[in-house]
């Protein structure tokens, strides 16, 4: 991969199917950006990702992520293609852009590449990479997915989600954690006096070394999501087309 964590990330302009973007960064205004890859437009496993992640945009919206595709064709292809998005999703519109990358030049630039895969022309795809990008311009998630495996868009969340919280508060999301109430735990580096004054609902849990280094709490209130991100998007009923 080109970037590792706290990179600052490229700045770039680009054509999408909602018009030209002169800056990334001044796209992105003070949000964060959540950046995601597909191998090529009306294909099966692409479709049903961007079907789900335009339900689960009022989530990444709370979080103040902004979302935002990349395709290898053209941005007239991407208009014609949300329709068959719209339609897996059931909604009246996708609440992003795709970004038209046909000649792969982003693809290159930002280690998008899968030389394993190729399409009907013999030319290498484009992987399902994903870029979690801060309000200062900074990588703090990259993932990297070959373009026969599709993505678990709960997934993406709740890294998102956990990111977004322990930049906020001096906490860490233990193994397994989930957005819906889990409790998390408060980072060693915050003395446990002043952990207690902050989060009164600690827990310590006691361990034979005698150190108190396991110490749960609540999650805060904020980041709780109610309802759950995942869905059957396609109902059983997916359209044959993409």
């Amino acid at each position: 991969m080109p970037f590792n964590l706290g990179d600052t990330f490229p700045d770039f302009a680009c054509e999408t199917d909602e018009g030209p973007i002169t800056s990334i960064h001044e796209w992105m205004e003070d949000k964060w950006l959540l950046l995601f890859s597909h191998p090529a437009d009306f294909t099966p496993v692409c479709t049903t990702e961007l079907a789900m992640i335009s339900k689960a945009g009022p989530h990444f919206a709370h979080l103040g992520v902004k979302l935002m595709a990349l395709s290898v064709d053209g941005a007239a292809s991407h208009a014609d293609w949300k329709k068959d998005i719209q339609a897996v999703a059931n909604i009246p519109s996708i609440p992003f852009p795709i970004i038209a990358d046909e000649k792969r030049d982003l693809a290159v630039l930002l280690g998008m590449m899968d030389p394993e895969e190729r399409d009907a022309q013999g030319m290498a795809v484009t992987c399902r990479a994903v870029f979690l990008v801060d309000h200062e311009k900074k990588v703090k998630f990259v993932m990297l997915y070959p373009a026969t495996t599709g993505r678990s868009i709960e997934e993406l969340y709740r890294v998102t989600a956990s990111i977004r919280l322990t930049s906020q508060h001096p906490l860490a999301t233990p193994m397994n954690w989930t957005p819906y109430g889990d409790k998390v735990m408060v980072q060693p580096t915050l003395p446990l006096d002043e952990a207690k004054k902050r989060y009164p609902s600690i827990t310590v849990k006691e361990v034979p070394s005698g150190k108190q280094y396991i110490r749960m709490v609540d999650m805060p209130e904020e980041y709780v999501l109610k309802n759950k991100v995942s869905a059957d998007v396609c109902n059983g009923k997916c359209p044959k087309k993409g």
